[in-house]
């Protein structure tokens, strides 16, 4: 009885726009917003966010940085002490070091990647982010996600990989392979700063491996997508 009734609301309400001089119906879905005004709004929102014991010692509200549309972003912990006063991620030597990582794989840093961190702003001594803290900022992140919609994401360094794999296992077990984050895949690989300060080869290759597993994800992805 329920669904006859439906249909019969249905079938009054196409009768209404019909004598209204309604012939076609759009069901076109809405365009989604614009990743690039999205971003914006938001970075603009987080200046002067008090949402944790972060913004006692921070200069610089560090959201991100990078092409809005990007299909790749690059997670990192937190922003250093170079990125707080410069209110950019990954601006140091390890941000040095990462752009030449993206480029070895054929990825342009500014044009290719969004780039940000699980927290934004800079820890004290550059102690890891404590879980109040990264609970704190966790809303962000995503927002930044959804407005971006990546298809790969590449996730710097134990932490963030922890972090976003909700996992224990440290970066050497947990790299080498992709995972599901929320519908998109993720690598984890070394942080930058982890390889300058190991500068061996085996490290390297391992990372060399991950980055060019992130590009063949992000090929296989984005295949057909203008």
């Amino acid at each position: 009885m329920a669904l006859g009734e439906a249909f019969a609301a249905v079938a009054d309400t196409l009768r209404h726009h019909r004598d209204l001089g309604l012939t076609e119906i759009a069901l076109n879905r809405p365009e989604p917003p614009d990743p690039s005004i999205a971003l914006a709004t938001q970075e603009r929102e987080r200046q002067g966010c008090t949402l944790c014991k972060l913004c006692q010692s921070r200069k610089t509200v560090v959201f991100g940085s990078g092409n809005p549309k990007a299909k790749l972003v690059v997670i990192g912990e937190g922003p250093g002490e170079e990125e707080d006063k410069q209110g950019k991620p990954f601006v140091g030597r390890a941000g040095q070091l990462l752009t030449r990582m993206l480029a070895s794989v054929k990825f342009d840093r500014e044009r290719d990647c969004y780039i940000c961190n699980v927290v934004k702003c800079h820890p004290e001594r550059n102690r890891n982010p404590e879980p109040d803290e990264v609970a704190a900022c966790n809303p962000f992140l995503l927002a930044q996600l959804d407005a971006i919609q990546p298809a790969v994401i590449l996730a710097l360094g134990n932490f963030a990989a922890q972090t976003m794999l909700g996992t224990k296992e440290g970066i050497t077990r947990l790299r080498g392979r992709a995972y599901l984050y929320r519908d998109i895949v993720l690598v984890p690989t070394f942080h930058p700063a982890f390889l300058l300060r190991n500068p061996g080869d085996q490290y390297k290759r391992m990372a060399w491996d991950d980055l060019k597993l992130a590009r063949r994800e992000w090929e296989r992805l984005t295949t057909g997508i203008s």
